[in-house]
């Protein structure tokens, strides 16, 4: 049985968040013996004493670790030799930003299991954070916007409501917007930012954790192809906010004439398609983007339809936009860098294509933090924890060394495994091109 470690988070001071918490670790304590470490922390959420409790060490560094549970990137710097690490590691797009990092693993004989990629059978998801994501960026966009109309002397009730890591929980946070709601059928919204509208692209975890957001408030939802006809200032309520949800089909459709969308056809050959969003952009006041992307497939709000949405309408309607995916120079094009919580967002001129920092004044507030989950520390490491747990038995048993599928690792946890012993394994082979590119430009 190998010792297992939860290590210390350093992505930065707002990363709160553990892959396990003390309860769900007391019982595989109980169950398998293990002998578990926690590396010591000043900011994560559950103390020292409640993993002590739970039945694990306190330590300094990650050495006594044979398996190293974290949740975000490790510096390449604290990589230790023929371990076995357990984490996010934003490395199977390619990304050039971590294939040093991916370059240190390999070249340390180590083991990597990306939570991203342990899936079922279908190539479902297991083991994530997405419907905290959604409600922490649901959140912090009602509240930056708030703050952002007020400082153009627009009234909202939106002005009152917090951030995402300052309320206790989600069920705070939604207690506190459900009052807001209230006002809102009572007395309505300002006419200057009616009909309040809302976008949400996607329809997953991500968008589900969105949506129970906006629901606190009177809300009518509107399908895509009658936002023209429904969101008209002559048609809509100031007591109602307006949600529309759009799917693939909404957002995309083929490039050749006459050719009906196809899901399949979409996700294997994005390059058949074209986005069809633009034409959306002018009827909505505030957008969620909760997309999965990469670079293959079209982008849905770019600068050149920014432009063009501010030629017609200066400012235009749209205010704000929550990018919870959060692709830099992804599918929300104006996204140019990703932001922490300390300033989670930054303005964007469609007239000029650039950005200033903060979210007082002219331009349209985007939100952009890469990590919004961390914002609700206790919800989202509960939730993560209660998915990872029944794996760590398995993980903890399997014999490294042998063949991968020889070592008895479950194989869910196997079809995630990036490197094997300091090796590529055949599912992650590709990304050989990337970690030889990345030497080049080093």
């Amino acid at each position: 049985m190998k010792t297992l470690l939860i290590r210390a988070e350093d992505k930065n001071r707002w990363e709160r968040r553990a892959p396990l918490v003390p309860d769900d670790l007391a019982k595989i304590v109980t169950a398998t013996g293990v002998k578990a470490l926690v590396e010591q922390s000043e900011k994560r959420f559950f103390s020292r004493e409640q993993y002590t409790a739970a039945g694990a060490e306190s330590c300094q560094g990650m050495g006594k670790g044979e398996v190293v549970l974290g949740v975000k990137e490790i510096p390449i710097e604290k990589i230790l030799d023929r371990k076995t690490y357990v984490f996010f590691s934003h490395t199977i797009k390619g990304q050039k930003a971590n294939m040093p990092l991916l370059r240190r693993i390999i070249d340390g004989s180590c083991t990597l299991i990306d939570y991203e990629k342990i899936t079922d059978a279908g190539d479902r998801r297991l083991i994530y954070f997405g419907p905290y994501a959604g409600d922490a960026g649901a959140i912090d966009i009602l509240s930056l916007m708030g703050e952002h109309w007020a400082a153009k002397g627009i009234d909202t009730p939106f002005a009152a409501f917090r951030r995402a890591h300052q309320y206790d929980s989600v069920a705070d946070a939604r207690a506190h917007l459900t009052e807001i709601g209230r006002q809102i059928g009572k007395d309505g919204l300002p006419e200057a930012i009616c009909p309040f509208s809302v976008g949400i692209l996607g329809y997953g975890n991500v968008s589900k954790g969105a949506q129970q957001i906006f629901d606190c408030l009177p809300t009518e939802r509107v399908e895509p192809d009658a936002v023209g006809a429904q969101l008209r200032p002559d048609r809509a309520n100031r007591h109602t906010v307006y949600i529309t949800i759009f799917k693939e089909s909404d957002l995309v459709q083929p490039k050749a004439h006459g050719a009906g969308f196809d899901l399949a056809e979409y996700y294997h050959h994005p390059e058949r398609y074209e986005s069809r969003f633009e034409p959306y952009l002018p009827f909505f006041t505030l957008l969620v983007n909760a997309v999965y992307w990469e670079s293959r497939y079209p982008r849905f709000v770019t600068w050149a339809g920014l432009k063009r949405l501010a030629g017609t309408r200066t400012p235009p309607k749209l205010c704000g936009i929550a990018d919870i995916t959060c692709d830099t120079n992804g599918s929300i094009e104006c996204n140019v860098k990703s932001t922490d919580s300390d300033m989670p967002a930054y303005l964007v001129d469609p007239l000029t294509g650039t950005t200033r920092d903060g979210h007082l004044g002219d331009g349209i507030v985007l939100l952009a933090v890469d990590n919004l989950p961390c914002e609700l520390p206790n919800d989202s490491s509960t939730f993560f924890s209660n998915q990872l747990r029944p794996f760590i038995p398995g993980l903890l048993g399997a014999d490294f060394s042998k063949p991968l599928e020889e070592s008895g690792l479950p194989e869910a946890l196997q079809k995630a495994v990036i490197v094997y012993n300091g090796r590529l394994t055949p599912r992650f082979a590709y990304l050989q091109e990337h970690l030889s590119s990345s030497i080049i430009s080093d």
